[in-house]
């Protein structure tokens, strides 16, 4: 006869089973949350300003960690790095607390020992205390055991951390560089309101600026302004493309690619536009129109 399974043995595997699910999930919103804050911050936009969905987090470390094969190949070899350095740290913990805890029980037996036979006051406490010590240095095992698993938690989060930061940098550089992934952009909305755009019957003429004012860096709308529409026909070498980074929260962020020779540390500037009351058209494209007009 087959022995029935013990109750308690499934309550116990199904235990570990969902402490694993919540330990795998935390980990992987770390890493989606990292990898987010590390995109957005690239193009200067604070990750907790835009609203993002919870379980949005949970689905781009499949990005991080099996995006490619070169982002699988990286992602084993840091873990595999990681595995060496827990090892090692647990290895050199080992040593270090044998070390202190054999000191420790010598030194106490040789105040026991010393203060064996001595009646007063001062050598029955010191000897009291050492006993007490000796005693306690048994709890060390379990000291031990929660450090190797906060060291352990510590090299994973490390390594998962560099992952996803590494990750969304690049990401966001491809996205901001001329092979991005993301859309080009044709936002169509009404003049009210919106101080910078070409007319689209006459694109040579600047909107007016009457009733507006301005706070800050005016180059950065200088360098704007005269440059809102895509430009691949006059300077090839530089084209000028606008893409859409991300609609959220009542709020269009668009951006101007990077040129093909930009520095590694050139990052570019992103236009929020607030969604207008009058509507407004937004037309989406894998590649900038040939006919784009200078």
């Amino acid at each position: 006869m087959t022995q029935a399974p013990n109750p308690n043995q499934e309550t116990n595997i199904l235990g570990k089973f969902t402490s694993v699910l919540g330990l795998l999930g935390a980990a992987l919103f770390f890493a989606g949350w990292i990898y987010r804050w590390s995109y957005f911050y690239f193009f200067q936009l604070e990750v907790n300003t835009l609203d993002l969905p919870a379980q949005s987090f949970l689905m781009v470390p499949l990005q991080i960690f099996l995006g490619d094969g070169w982002a699988i190949c990286k992602s084993a070899i840091a873990f595999f790095v990681a595995a060496i350095a827990i090892q090692a740290t647990l290895w050199l913990i080992k040593i270090i607390s044998d070390t202190v805890v054999s000191a420790s029980q010598l030194l106490l037996s040789r105040i026991i020992s010393t203060t064996q036979h001595k009646r007063s006051w001062t050598a029955k406490q010191l000897k009291s205390l050492a006993e007490f010590s000796f005693g306690q240095l048994r709890s060390v095992e379990f000291l031990r055991s929660l450090v190797n698993e906060i060291v352990i938690v510590s090299w994973v989060l490390i390594v998962i951390f560099w992952l996803a930061r590494w990750q969304g940098i690049a990401d966001a550089r491809r996205d901001a560089s001329q092979n991005s992934t993301l859309p080009v952009v044709a936002l169509i909305t009404p003049e009210e309101k919106f101080a910078v755009g070409r007319k689209l019957d006459d694109t040579f003429a600047d909107p007016s600026l009457k009733g507006y004012r301005i706070i800050g860096d005016r180059g950065l709308f200088d360098d704007l302004r005269g440059r809102e529409d895509n430009d691949i026909i006059t300077d090839p070498k530089q084209p000028r493309v606008w893409r859409l980074l991300l609609e959220r929260g009542g709020w269009i962020y668009l951006f101007r690619a990077l040129p093909p020779n930009a520095k590694l540390d050139e990052i570019p500037s992103v236009l929020a536009i607030q969604e207008s009351e009058k509507g407004h058209i937004i037309i989406r494209s894998a590649e900038a129109s040939k006919s784009s007009s200078p």
